[in-house]
């Protein structure tokens, strides 16, 4: 039997999905019931939603029980305790998965961006061309509805995460690196120190692997002992990249993927954005290490057009001449940068506004002035109050400080709860809602919304 505490999670439902697919007995507990809690429960587990050991199941109560655990829940966690006390064995994630993914052939995708969409894309790329794998993914696919992957035992495709240094649970034998951007720093402290961590990754991908680095991205490489390929968007010099790029309707592009071995034409990508080829290149390079090639390019191109994205990765959720919506996760300048550049590419005619909810304290603390150039990218901008995840309020520390700084003449801060009224009066245009808080609760509402006013103006 294993009990999730904080089951809620993309990434501990993914491990919860997979233990019950093993054939386990899985239960948990989360803080709020959601659409991933609910779709858990339809599939046969055991979620409760008060932090209090008197409503864990009995059948879980036992020493025989693993228990694993997420680094958001508080420390002051009562079920946490209680299991502490009865001597359960207690993993954190990144532990577990580190359990799971030891003497796998794993193909491991880090980055402090760009690591949802890529590994996602990658575990599609295996499936389609009938190698298939089991994948642990940061985001719900929208081609399978899961954020997990079970196509085959082997390779295992597994997100990386920096928080925490969880990915130093993990000994891959290929591993991507999209982006080593100073974050986290309520964990690292500064941003030396966390690429201190990319490096001591790096450093432990088997020496018979392969270290795949985005082009331009830096960390010390003293402990790399594997060969190391790069990839770029359009750079000539990478040893992966795209060329001949192209924009079709919709915001999709097409492009030749040129490999070290093989040239891939007329290649199309089919979600949105220019940053999403870069993460297409990355992913075809992970993919050719597990004998994915040039006798597959069919098969690749195929899976390449088919891809429909990660939910809340740059996700269209209405397209219409009288109003767009679009979700992305971006939480972080740089991303929130990369999004908006996106839409505007998309709609360079078009008004557009942003709904951003800042994430963690420390993260506003931290990029208050990187948040506020980013965000200045927009026609007009709604802020939403910080979602503080695990966090405690720091004084002196809110929405304010980046509507303060960001240089705009059309900004505002809104409560959640009269965002929809706010939007239905200012009459949007383009929209996109950024954030990785709750503010995707609010999504669907808006996307409703929205669709109602286009039947009424028509």
């Amino acid at each position: 039997m294993v009990y999730f505490i904080g089951i809620g999670g993309i990434g501990m439902s993914a491990a919860a999905r997979y233990f019950h697919h093993a054939g386990h007995r899985v239960g948990g507990y989360d803080r709020t019931p959601s659409e991933l809690t609910a779709e858990l429960e339809s599939e046969g587990m055991e979620i409760h939603y008060d932090d209090n050991p008197a409503h864990i199941p009995a059948h879980f109560r036992v020493p025989e029980t693993l228990v694993v655990y997420t680094p958001a829940v508080p420390a002051d966690c009562a079920e946490l305790a209680f299991f502490r006390s009865a001597g359960n064995r207690i993993l954190k994630r990144s532990a577990m998965l580190g359990l799971i993914t030891s003497g796998k052939r794993t193909l491991a995708v880090a980055g402090t961006h760009g690591k949802t969409t890529t590994s996602t894309l990658l575990a599609h790329l295996l499936t389609e061309a009938g190698k298939g794998c089991t994948a642990f993914l940061g985001g719900i696919s929208k081609n399978c509805g899961s954020n997990l992957i079970l196509s085959g035992d082997e390779p295992l495709v597994a997100e990386a995460d920096e928080y925490d240094r969880s990915f130093l649970q993990l000994h891959p034998h290929v591993a991507v690196v999209t982006a080593a951007d100073a974050d986290h720093l309520d964990v690292y402290g500064t941003e030396s120190e966390m690429k201190s961590a990319f490096g001591e990754f790096a450093g432990q991908i088997d020496p018979d692997g392969l270290l795949i680095l985005r082009k331009g991205v830096e960390f010390p490489t003293d402990k790399v002992r594997c060969r190391t390929l790069s990839y770029a968007l359009d750079d000539p010099a990478a040893d992966f990249r795209a060329a001949n790029i192209t924009e079709e309707e919709g915001g999709r592009f097409r492009f030749d993927l040129h490999a070290p071995e093989f040239v891939l034409e007329a290649c199309t990508l089919g979600m949105p954005g220019l940053v999403n080829v870069e993460n297409a290149v990355a992913a075809v390079a992970a993919a050719t290490v597990s004998d994915v090639g040039r006798e597959d390019g069919e098969r690749l191109r195929a899976a390449l057009a088919s891809f429909a994205g990660v939910a809340r990765r740059f996700d269209v959720r209405l397209n219409t001449p009288r109003r767009v919506l679009i979700d992305d996760y971006a939480h972080h300048p740089a991303e929130l940068r990369a999004a908006i550049l996106s839409v505007r590419r998309m709609f360079p005619e078009r008004k557009i506004t942003g709904i951003f909810q800042p994430h963690l304290y420390t993260r506003t603390r931290d990029f208050a002035d990187g948040f506020a150039e980013s965000l200045a990218l927009l026609d007009a901008l709604i802020l939403l109050d910080i979602y503080p995840a695990r966090e405690l309020p720091i004084e002196g520390v809110s929405s304010k400080m980046i509507l303060d700084r960001t240089n705009m003449t059309s900004k505002t801060l809104c409560a959640k709860d009269e965002l929809l009224d706010l939007v239905r009066d200012a009459d949007t245009d383009v929209l996109i809602t950024l954030g990785a808080g709750d503010i995707d609760r609010l999504v669907e509402p808006l996307n409703v919304m929205l669709q109602s006013t286009c039947s009424r103006k028509q």
